[in-house]
């Protein structure tokens, strides 16, 4: 793996090789990634995640050592991270969808049901406003992205919201804190948006 590949984190994610198509879309070098060791040259990761929490969780946990690897980096050496829908609420400290599973633990937080209403539906699906909030990484940018999502990042701390959206209320969008951002939208769903959001990642040095 050269020092400017991004580590796609493979960990049987449904979404995995959409991201990768629109990774590689943007210019990067992208390396398929389920051995923890691998992730020691890599100069970017990024996380993706659809389904349910627990799910994801355990198939992440199931690579030996990959949590441990991926604390590494991320957090001692600063290695910039984007988590991608189940990928970032992943980033919560626990997921309360069928159950209590814990999360990494690196932005405070619970993943809570959306809760359907005569408003709105649930899942939360399709195309909606990407609006600013308190972002710290400057890569979230106004605008429209995709999302698909039934359960939603609630951020203990508010300055590590980035972006929000609205689907019956508030919904977080984005997170950020110091080198990791994480969205709630498919950035490799949602077109033009999408697209410009992985360019000023591979570009990002926080």
């Amino acid at each position: 793996m050269s020092g400017g590949t991004v580590a796609l984190i493979d960990y049987g994610a449904g979404n995995l090789h959409s991201v990768e198509n629109a990774l590689r879309r943007v210019g990067a070098d992208v390396a398929l990634v389920s051995d923890a060791d691998a992730l020691a040259q890599a100069s970017r990761i990024v996380l993706p995640g659809v389904g349910a929490f627990g799910a994801c969780y355990q198939g992440l946990a199931s690579l030996p050592g990959m949590i441990e690897a991926l604390e590494g980096r991320v957090l001692k050496d600063g290695v910039p991270f984007l988590g991608i829908c189940v990928g970032m609420q992943l980033l919560a400290d626990r997921g309360l969808e069928h159950g209590e599973t814990p999360g990494l633990g690196w932005i405070g937080g619970d993943v809570r049901a959306l809760e359907p209403s005569s408003r709105v539906k649930v899942p939360h699906m399709g195309w909606n406003d990407v609006v600013l909030a308190d972002d710290a990484s400057g890569l979230i940018y106004p605008g429209e992205a995709y999302f698909l999502h039934s359960y939603a990042f609630d951020v203990a701390d508010e300055s590590h919201i980035a972006a929000r959206t609205d689907h019956g209320g508030s919904v977080t969008a984005a997170v950020a804190r110091d080198n990791i951002l994480g969205v709630q939208f498919h950035p490799e769903k949602s077109q033009a948006y999408g697209l410009a959001l992985l360019e000023r990642f591979l570009k990002w040095k926080p």
